[in-house]
């Protein structure tokens, strides 16, 4: 008898990774765009069209990660990140009338966080936090092996907070580089590879801002570890210095001595995550299960 397949969904700015998942390995892996611009009704009917060639009769459940506030028991998610349209979505009830499958739904960065600490380097540490750096900026914490999520998921939006003259996610995640530059950050990333100069030292003050969000992040969680994913996090090997020059101002030492920072080796995290917490969720409905293996 072969193990129970989920379906693991990452809606993004731009665009949504989907997979299957089988024991923890992604078998089956696409990615479309996402209207982000389009009406609500739209967006669902498209999502749910590229959706159905996956969702196959061996699919038992569909975990979505979700860039907005999401009531997770009720299966709502509010205003999503890039997405206009989608202020209220009774996404959970769409889906799973639809497909006649469980459908269940958190933020994408705790999607992230959970697909790193199942899978990925998170899985030695108890208190971690999954950084999202991509379209914008999201964090997924796990404490004590266990997803924090806050109040409609909206624990960890560290992105949101002020910062010089806008918020942490304007300096931290792609809006740094479209804002600054008006060219997206991947003309920047090959930029950084070919030796540009100038390329190389907006990577570098990237850094410094985002080791100054590193250090909120350690004031208010201390974690053990932090692993950044999403697009940006690509271009690590450019801004970290930047990075561990502006955390080693942080003041306790002995912190940051043994915090581990890195990015993520999972291409595909917040898919896994997804799917992982579909599993669990079936497995211990009405408990919050530990993310162990």
């Amino acid at each position: 008898m072969t193990s129970n397949k989920y379906l693991g969904v990452d809606i993004g700015g731009t665009k949504i990774q989907v997979g299957i998942v089988q024991e923890g390995e992604l078998i089956q892996e696409v990615r479309f765009e996402t209207s982000a611009t389009a009406s609500k009704e739209q967006i669902l009917a498209e999502l749910a069209h590229n959706l159905a060639p996956l969702v196959t009769a061996d699919v038992v459940g569909i975990g979505i990660g979700v860039p907005g506030l999401v009531d997770e028991e009720e299966g709502i998610v509010h205003n999503v990140q890039n997405i206009p349209s989608w202020r209220e979505v009774h996404l959970k009830q769409h889906l799973a009338i639809y497909f006649d499958k469980p459908v269940y739904l958190t933020n994408d960065a705790n999607a992230f966080a959970i697909g790193e600490k199942m899978y990925g380097q998170g899985r030695p540490y108890a208190n971690l936090v999954g950084l999202a750096l991509g379209t914008g900026l999201g964090a997924g914490i796990v404490i004590n092996h266990q997803v924090y999520s806050g109040t409609l998921s909206s624990a960890g939006e560290f992105g949101m907070i002020p910062y010089l003259d806008k918020t942490i996610e304007d300096y931290c995640s792609g809006k740094f580089f479209s804002q600054r530059t008006g060219r997206v950050g991947a003309e920047w990333h090959a930029l950084a590879q070919q030796g540009d100069a100038e390329a190389l030292a907006l990577y570098d003050e990237l850094g410094r801002h985002l080791g100054r969000a590193l250090h909120i992040i350690l004031y208010a969680i201390a974690p053990e570890a932090i692993f950044l994913g999403g697009s940006v996090s690509q271009g690590y090997e450019f801004f970290r210095d930047g990075l561990y020059e502006t955390l080693g101002a942080f003041p306790f030492r002995q912190v940051t001595d043994r915090l581990v920072v890195a990015p993520s080796l999972l291409g595909n995290a917040a898919v896994l995550g997804a799917a992982a917490l579909c599993h669990m969720k079936q497995a211990t409905p009405h408990a919050q299960p530990a993310l162990a293996l």
